[in-house]
């Protein structure tokens, strides 16, 4: 099946995403590719960073990687000025890079929560705040009158609660908050776009193995049968069309994509039960209408 979006839609930009040596980042790096930016991916691990520029090389994209950790400022203002120096700008920065574990609150330690928080939260506003002067209008190699574009990954853990996952959910909450600030504030200041994806589960991605094991899956799908196992390419669209001039009029937006995973309640009442209950009310209506005095204009 073939992309919904052209071909050339981010032709001459310069992506830059952390965490896009695997799982959904590696799909958003390769999909910003495809559609014709230059991208840089940054995480820890070399390995990772080399074997994924390695297969996007092949598919021709123009592709670096950068170690570096979100969580230190030298890390990211380096990694940042390398994909400046390299590509001669910077037009979308993704904050992918994200940290989670399951555990109960009270095997939580505040070490391990804090972990969380600086990575996905401390980490996404360190990468923002370093790409600023890049991603404003006027800055290097950019248009005057045109900012950039940040995209943060969010999740959608944080709209109610969640078992096991109160670090997770602490730092989202925090990322979702940042991103409607700083669109407001840098939209304003900057013209920068400031948006963010809440993705639902994805199949085939580290953190779905490590957080919802093949073997609990019947159970998940027993407890909310509205559950779907979304697709990286889903978030990656997604990414694609708010970089894009698609979305140029979004700005503080935190885009869920689910498949409407997150509205799901246990019904409380059995559908058959609710038909009984409403010819029931309505029975009781009609005779409180039978007799009943009419109106008169």
């Amino acid at each position: 099946m073939g992309s919904p979006f052209k071909g050339d839609i981010l032709e001459g930009q310069v992506a830059l995403v952390t965490g896009g040596g695997s799982g959904i980042g590696y799909e958003i790096t390769r999909q910003l590719g495809l559609h014709g930016a230059s991208v840089a991916i940054m995480g820890r691990r070399r390995q990772v960073l080399d074997a994924a520029v390695l297969a996007f090389s092949k598919e021709g994209i123009k592709a670096i990687g950068l170690e570096g950790d979100v969580r230190n400022q030298e890390d990211a203002r380096r990694v940042i000025e390398a994909t400046v120096n390299h590509f001669g700008r910077l037009d979308i920065l993704v904050n992918g890079a994200a940290g989670n574990f399951l555990a109960s609150p009270e095997d939580l330690s505040p070490k391990g929560l804090r972990t969380v928080v600086d990575i996905d939260a401390l980490g996404t506003y360190t990468m923002s705040y370093e790409a600023l002067k890049y991603l404003k209008k006027g800055g290097p190699g950019r248009d005057p009158s045109k900012g950039g574009s940040i995209i943060n990954i969010s999740a959608t853990l944080h709209y109610g609660a969640s078992w096991y996952q109160l670090n997770v959910a602490a730092a989202k909450a925090a990322v979702d908050s940042m991103t409607r600030n700083l669109a407001l504030e840098w939209g304003t200041d900057f013209d920068i776009r400031v948006n963010a994806i809440a993705p639902g589960p994805i199949g085939d991605t580290p953190g779905m193995r490590k957080l919802a094991p093949q073997e609990m899956g019947p159970t998940l799908k027993d407890e909310a049968p509205v559950f779907k196992t979304g697709e990286k390419i889903d978030i990656a669209n997604a990414a694609l069309y708010l970089s894009s001039e698609a979305g140029k009029y979004v700005n503080g937006m935190v885009m869920v994509v689910d498949g409407g995973s997150w509205l799901y309640r246990p019904r409380f009442i059995k559908k058959e039960e609710v038909k009984n209950l409403s010819r029931v009310v309505e029975q009781r209506v009609r005779k409180t209408n039978v007799g009943a005095p009419s109106s008169k204009l």
